[in-house]
């Protein structure tokens, strides 16, 4: 179920959180990269802890995403730290401009939170 390269190269998806109050669909649109040897989405939390969308994933981390007329499941996960950590800051740094070859990221890149989104088997709606 890979991403098609139409679709990773888009510049914003929606991310569709429950809401940790209200249990109500929340959706935002973000910056995203798409890892093209998996079926993984990476997103960057600019506001790290403090962000209503990675609050509302910690307490129910399936979460559905939207790049264009498409929809995939997916389990979100943090992965500050991990093994992915530094592939999604440098995925999202080179699609947004804020990384290239030989230089240091941004600021945003190296100090935003990296999340993970899995997309799930049999996830994807229209």
């Amino acid at each position: 179920m890979a991403i098609e390269s139409q679709l990773a190269r888009r510049s914003i998806c929606q991310l569709e959180t429950i809401g940790r109050r209200t249990g109500k669909p929340h959706l935002i649109d973000i910056w995203f990269a798409a890892d093209p040897a998996r079926d993984r989405i990476y997103f960057l939390s600019g506001g790290r802890d403090g962000a209503d969308w990675l609050l509302n994933l910690r307490r129910q981390p399936s979460v559905r995403v939207r790049i264009a007329d498409r929809w995939f499941g997916g389990r979100a996960s943090e992965i500050e730290d991990g093994p992915d950590d530094g592939l999604a800051r440098r995925l999202l740094g080179a699609k947004y401009q804020a990384w290239t070859p030989g230089r240091r990221l941004s600021s945003w890149a190296r100090n935003s939170l990296p999340v993970a989104v899995d997309l799930l088997e049999g996830g994807a709606q229209e």
